[in-house]
């Protein structure tokens, strides 16, 4: 009897542990084939045929259609270059220049993946609508007040993601640096 209730008690602590890690890593993702430059965060084998089974989860259970590898890579972002949270009701500003891009978009979400509403209907900025420098970089501002040039509002919500997408980009598996993807940097600039 004893060895019966033994072995019981581990089938269910094994399954209880193998449901739990499934869960995580269809909820929260895994490292693997992660590219990381700077506070940006990528998967470029996820749209593709040798994405790993939990990536492929986490796709199934959110739904969320990744960008092809032949077409570019999504990069997003929810922290700032210093790893402090991105704050809605803090001025984030994201500047500097894109890898090599025939497109890009930057857009912010919320923390369930949902576009922020606000009153502007300003969801994000594309390659083409972007004022820039003489240099060619540029500056957005992230706040929930308006801002002078390119100013992207948040609503004031408490946490959010930055989601940056690479059209028709050389970027992908192979990159490896800064160096090699020159990425935006993101900096908090003023807190209430």
């Amino acid at each position: 009897m004893r060895l019966l209730f033994i072995t019981l008690l581990a089938l269910v602590l094994a399954t209880v542990v193998g449901i739990g890690a499934t869960w995580m890593t269809a909820t929260r993702g895994t490292d693997l084939g992660t590219l990381t430059i700077g506070a940006w965060t990528a998967r470029p084998k996820t749209g593709t045929a040798d994405v790993d089974p939990y990536s492929r989860a986490s796709i199934a259970r959110s739904g969320e259609l990744p960008v092809g590898t032949g077409d570019g890579v999504a990069f997003s972002a929810t922290t700032d270059d210093r790893n402090k949270p991105l704050d809605g009701r803090c001025d984030v500003v994201v500047s500097g220049v894109t890898p090599a891009a025939r497109f890009w978009t930057l857009t912010l979400y919320n923390t369930k993946g949902h576009l922020v509403p606000n009153s502007l209907q300003r969801y994000g900025f594309t390659s083409q609508e972007i004022i820039r420098g003489a240099d060619g970089a540029f500056e957005i501002r992230v706040a929930s007040r308006s801002r002078a040039g390119n100013w992207l509002p948040t609503g004031g919500i408490e946490r959010y993601a930055l989601m940056l997408r690479l059209y028709d980009t050389p970027v992908g598996v192979a990159t490896r640096t800064q160096r090699d993807a020159p990425m935006p940097s993101i900096a908090t600039v003023g807190c209430p």
